[in-house]
C-alpha cells in the first residue's frame, strides 16, 4: 500500500466518529439534488457501486432504499460505522483503484468527495476501469476535487490526511478519455464548518 493510501486510511479510522458529525453540519451539501439526478435515471433494484462509502449516511442509505447496493472504503472503522448505518446495503474494505469487477457489472457507480484521496495521477486510470464496470450506458456521479491539491493537509480534523486533484478542465478530459459523456458538470461552493469549499460535480454516462 502507497503512503498515500496510508495517511487516508489511518485518517479515517482516526476520525471516523468526528467527521460524521462535521459533515452532518454542512447544511448546504448538494450531493440529495446530485443524488436524485442519478436515481431518476435507474431502474429500482440496479446493482449501484459506492466508492469511498464511509460510514454510509446519507448517500449510500440513499441509495440502498431502492437499489442493490456495494459500499467499499479503505477505513475499516467507517465500514464498522457503515453497517450499522445501512444494514440493507453490502459493504467490503478495499482500495477503489485496486478492485476488479467482471465488465458491465453495475447500471451505476458513485463517488462523494472520495476520488480526492486517490493520487491525480491515477485518475485517469481509475475513471477508465469505473468504465468497464459499467453496463452500456451505465451513469457515473461523481464529486470530484477542482484545484491543484496534492499532498498532505496536517491537521484535517485532528489527523493528517492526503488530498490530490485536478482542475474541471482536467477532470473533464480524463473522463471523457475514459468514454463518459457528461451530462451533468457543474462547480459547487458549500459552506463546511471551516469555511466556503468548492467541488466539481459530474454525472456522466458510459
Amino acid at each position: 500500500m502507497s503512503e498515500a493510501r496510508r495517511i487516508v486510511e489511518s485518517g479515517y479510522d482516526s476520525v471516523a466518529e468526528r467527521y460524521l458529525e462535521w459533515s452532518a453540519r454542512i447544511a448546504d451539501d448538494p450531493r440529495s439534488r446530485f443524488l436524485g439526478e442519478l436515481t431518476g435515471r435507474l431502474d429500482d433494484g440496479a446493482r449501484v457501486l459506492d466508492l469511498g462509502c464511509g460510514a454510509g449516511v446519507p448517500s449510500t442509505a440513499a441509495l440502498a432504499g431502492r437499489h442493490d447496493v456495494l459500499g467499499v472504503d479503505l477505513s475499516a472503522a467507517q465500514l464498522a460505522l457503515a453497517r450499522r448505518n445501512v444494514p440493507g446495503a453490502r459493504f467490503e474494505r478495499g482500495d477503489m483503484t485496486a478492485l476488479s469487477f467482471p465488465d458491465g457489472s453495475f447500471a451505476a457507480v458513485t463517488a462523494f468527495y472520495s476520488v480526492l484521496h486517490v493520487p491525480r495521477e491515477e485518475h485517469g486510470g481509475l475513471f477508465a476501469r469505473i468504465a468497464a464496470w459499467l453496463r452500456p450506458g451505465g451513469w457515473f456521479l461523481a464529486a470530484l476535487g477542482c484545484s491543484e491539491a496534492n499532498g498532505v493537509e496536517a491537521g484535517w480534523l485532528g489527523a493528517p490526511m492526503f488530498f490530490s486533484s485536478h482542475s474541471p478542465a482536467e477532470n473533464r478530459r480524463l473522463l471523457e478519455a475514459a468514454g463518459f459523456t457528461l451530462e451533468v458538470d457543474e462547480i459547487v461552493t458549500m459552506r463546511e464548518p471551516e469555511g466556503p469549499a468548492t467541488f466539481h460535480w459530474v454525472l456522466g454516462r458510459r
